[in-house]
């Protein structure tokens, strides 16, 4: 019986979201979704695929009231209308900052079939109809890719000055190697004084076990609970399967892990996780808490948008008992 099994459950209507043929820009491939849930409406961007010769991706938006039916808009959310935009936008993650939408996504140097450089970019809103782009906010030469953001500022003390800083989850791929202690691409825990400017990292989580050997990176937005900011991220074995594992950092330090899975919570097990475009993937990136459970949003082989949902509370006990 794998992790997934005991904690999570996929929703039976699996998949949510699938690519509507009638629609030219996501015809083809509808995946990765960022969800965030302001306790009216479950708000929904994902990305979308509409052909396959440069494999560009665009934005969409979707909304639901239950977190299971989703109604998605006919127009693209956000066009890719920058400059470093212009062979894509990916992977969109979601949080909310004060009264504030912050959406971390990725963009390409050139087209994905020539493996170009990554970065990530950041862009605000909130309506989820005007959206304003705040440019590229990692560094040049990292590979940087899977951030996201924690959804507040932390109080901090040093040298006996008082001070709050913002906090996220990044993954640098060209982070390897003696200088960085790590061998393969891990993830890093971001702080700096505003959310465009990080100015420390610390290695926080790399990969230990078989189903996460190649790499690991940030899925879902840091949730908090009162045993700790909960982390869903995924790992890649050395064989290219994607699964979900889970770890706890602490609420006031969260450079420091209190728990962490040493299995697999999700897997690639149904078809639509283990045929696609790209096989045997499961990639959580949107998660919300609603009455006690936890809505763990994924995309299924990049190819379809999927939902899992397990309590919260048998999840974090879970996380500490592996850890």
């Amino acid at each position: 019986m794998s992790g997934g099994k005991r904690v999570l459950s996929r929703y039976p209507k699996n998949p949510i979201l699938v690519p509507d043929k009638n629609n030219w820009w996501e015809s083809k491939a509808v995946f990765n979704c960022g969800v965030l849930y302001d306790h009216k409406i479950f708000h929904m961007l994902y990305r979308a695929i509409g052909e396959y010769e440069n494999y560009v991706s665009r934005i969409g938006y979707a909304c639901s009231a239950d977190g299971f039916h989703f109604e998605r808009r006919e127009d693209i959310a956000f066009n890719p209308s920058e400059q470093y935009e212009r062979y894509g936008m990916e992977d969109p993650r979601l949080v909310k900052i004060g009264n504030r939408y912050y959406i971390t996504y990725v963009v390409l140097s050139d087209y994905v079939r020539q493996k170009p450089e990554v970065f990530t970019a950041l862009a605000t809103t909130t309506d989820f109809r005007k959206f304003t782009k705040l440019g590229i906010i990692t560094s040049n030469s990292a590979d940087n890719k899977d951030v996201v953001l924690f959804p507040e500022r932390m109080n901090y003390v040093s040298a006996g000055v008082k001070g709050a800083s913002y906090f996220s989850l990044h993954r640098p791929s060209t982070w390897i190697g003696s200088a960085y202690g790590v061998d393969r691409p891990s993830i890093w825990l971001g702080e700096g004084e505003s959310l465009t400017s990080v100015g420390k990292h610390t290695l926080l989580i790399k990969p230990e076990r078989d189903w996460e050997a190649l790499k690991v990176g940030a899925g879902i937005p840091p949730i908090k609970t009162k045993k700790g900011w909960l982390v869903i991220y995924h790992g890649v074995s050395h064989d290219k399967v994607y699964s979900a594992g889970a770890a706890l950092l602490d609420l006031e330090q969260p450079s420091r892990i209190v728990g962490r899975t040493r299995s697999p919570i999700l897997e690639p097990e149904e078809p639509y996780e283990r045929f696609g475009d790209v096989n045997n993937v499961v990639f959580p990136t949107g998660a919300c808490v609603v009455n006690k459970e936890l809505y763990v949003y994924y995309g299924g082989a990049d190819k379809v948008c999927c939902l899992a949902i397990a309590n919260l509370d048998v999840l974090i006990e879970h996380i500490l008992k592996e850890g």
